[in-house]
């Protein structure tokens, strides 16, 4: 996440200059135009591993099946901060200077508008929740390329460790009784609940059990920011909780959320995590398991190839394994292309788009290092990435997706905004979810 190369940062210099250049007076009118469906298709995508691998898949299709179509594909590479604004831009000017917009699940609510429904594409090979992540008002407004989920990343030579011995047993036992007030044994980690969690965290926290070969249990992504509320979601759904009740109306101020939240605030005010878990994200989390200062975390997939690297983390690779996130509930968000209402060149575009779907073309973009969101493809290209087979069955048995509106995005941000401080004991947690709900319940007016 968040890597990208010289020849990547030199296209992104380009198609910064190429949009600086772009005024309303491009807009394409009511509609755009199917055009002569041959031509220059261009496509906004943002840098890093998403950016490289669709380079790959566009340098085959140019030289392949485009060049026999009459058609050409040409990306343009925003930063990954300013993408979504400045496509924003685009949208409001009804600008047809870019065919195919680079969008996600929790956006393409908002971006509906501006884009034309794919009624003719198929979808039939993707992972059912990240099409369901890309609908609004029934209809399919984006198709998916990378798929987005979370794991519980762990020290399996500690856990495992712990479990054969008798005398750790009997340790973790006792700390179990004062954390939760009853007795508990340790269990592998592919059978933790949020309780499981909360006394390894204990555990394996130097505080509370000075035999601990880590200073922390764990790490937790406390800061406020929007894709940490994607991470605090998984422990919310999995106690049974959701953003909204059945009826559509915001459903934060529950008994379920509350729990949800103390138990953030209760493993952080314990020390059983670092105090600069109120700063952390991504990167952080990635650190403080490379540094074996953690023994477990709740992690975006696409941290494991990294700590499974014994290059770029000497210390723990092969040590570090994949469970289901505890709760057996994991946040899926798919990143994804768009096809812009105003386009004047539709046709040409759906072609690549068609191209896109195929799971030949998805075994590309995974080989360049892309993270598709069709099944076979991860099944297939398991060597690839030793995630690929863990991800596919993560997201088939224990996948969800948050309610697609058009202020999803602002939501996660608002979420973020009004929790963070709660996560980490600095604010009392149903008071804090008085407010999120609030807020929540405005958003989806």
């Amino acid at each position: 996440m968040g890597r990208y190369t010289r020849a990547t940062a030199a296209l992104l210099l380009a198609g910064s200059v190429a949009l600086t250049g772009c005024a309303p007076s491009t807009g394409g009118g009511a509609g755009g135009g199917e055009g002569s469906g041959k031509g220059t298709v261009k496509m906004v995508l943002w840098p890093g591993p998403e950016g490289e691998a669709m380079a790959k898949v566009v340098e085959k299709y140019n030289a392949g099946l485009g060049r026999t179509e009459g058609t050409k594909v040409e990306m343009t590479l925003l930063s990954r901060q300013d993408t979504f604004s400045k496509e924003a831009t685009l949208m409001a000017a009804k600008s047809s200077d870019q065919d195919i917009y680079f969008v996600a699940s929790y956006n393409v609510g908002q971006y509906a508008a501006s884009l034309d429904p794919l009624t003719d594409i198929a979808t039939e090979n993707y992972f059912p929740v990240a099409v369901d992540g890309l609908k609004y008002q029934g209809k399919q407004y984006a198709l998916p390329l990378d798929v987005s989920n979370h794991f519980l990343l762990y020290r399996k030579d500690l856990v495992d460790a712990l479990l054969r011995d008798p005398a750790q047993r009997q340790a973790y036992e006792a700390v179990a009784a004062k954390v939760l007030g009853a007795k508990r044994a340790p269990k592998p980690a592919d059978q933790w609940d949020w309780d499981d969690y909360k006394v390894m965290a204990a555990y394996f926290s130097k505080k509370t059990n000075a035999a601990s070969p880590t200073r922390h249990g764990t790490i937790l992504p406390a800061k406020n920011l929007l894709y940490n509320t994607m991470i605090w979601d998984d422990v919310l759904w999995g106690m049974g909780g959701s953003w909204t009740n059945s009826a559509g109306d915001a459903n934060l101020a529950t008994p379920e959320a509350e729990k949800a939240v103390k138990l953030y605030a209760d493993i952080y005010t314990s020390g059983w995590t670092s105090p600069d878990s109120a700063q952390a994200e991504f990167p952080e989390t990635q650190a403080a398991l490379k540094s074996g200062n953690a023994a477990f975390a709740v992690q975006w997939s696409a941290g494991f190839a990294e700590l499974n690297d014994k290059t770029k983390s000497p210390d723990v690779a092969g040590k570090i394994a994949i469970a289901p996130v505890p709760g057996q509930k994991t946040h899926v968000h798919a990143l994804a292309v768009a096809l812009n209402k105003y386009s004047q060149n539709k046709a040409a575009a759906k072609k690549f788009l068609s191209y896109l779907a195929a799971p030949d073309t998805m075994a590309t973009y995974a080989e360049a290092g892309g993270i598709p969101a069709m099944p076979a493809v991860l099944e297939q290209k398991a060597a690839v990435n030793p995630a690929f087979t863990s991800i596919a069955e993560s997201i088939d048995k224990y996948g969800y997706t948050a309610p697609v509106f058009p202020n999803t995005f602002q939501a996660y941000s608002k979420l973020a905004e009004e929790l963070s401080a709660a996560w980490v004991g600095e604010k009392d947690a149903a008071s804090a979810l008085k407010a999120a709900n609030a807020n929540l319940q405005e958003l989806l007016k």
